[in-house]
């Protein structure tokens, strides 16, 4: 991602990923699914209930090695745009991305 442009901030928690967002306000979030104590459906709903102006509608990608038809389901209903497989290709995690941040008009 950063050999692409792009700024990347690496955390390892939900708590961690709240505190980047409330400060810096990314243009796009990356989160695996499988994370120790709260999972990525925890954080991606703990944004989802911030107002929009502190990052409550910020694009999201699920970033997961669940890849059955009722995880993508739930990660679209849980409030992820997109719900990508593991493993991917940097290439393609810069396309996802990239397509994402147009869409919110990032870019």
């Amino acid at each position: 991602m950063e050999e692409s442009g792009a700024e990347v901030i690496a955390v390892g928690s939900v708590e961690e990923a709240l505190e980047v967002i409330e400060q810096q306000r990314p243009d796009v979030l990356v989160s695996d699914i499988g994370m120790p104590g709260e999972d990525g459906y925890a954080l991606i709903r703990k944004i989802r209930e911030l107002e929009p102006q502190l990052g409550g509608t910020i694009p999201a990608v699920a970033l997961t090695g669940y890849a059955r038809e009722e995880d993508y389901t739930k990660a679209l209903a849980e409030g992820f745009q997109l719900h990508v497989a593991k493993p991917i290709r940097a290439a393609e995690l810069v396309a996802v991305v990239t397509g994402l941040a147009k869409m919110a008009g990032k870019l």
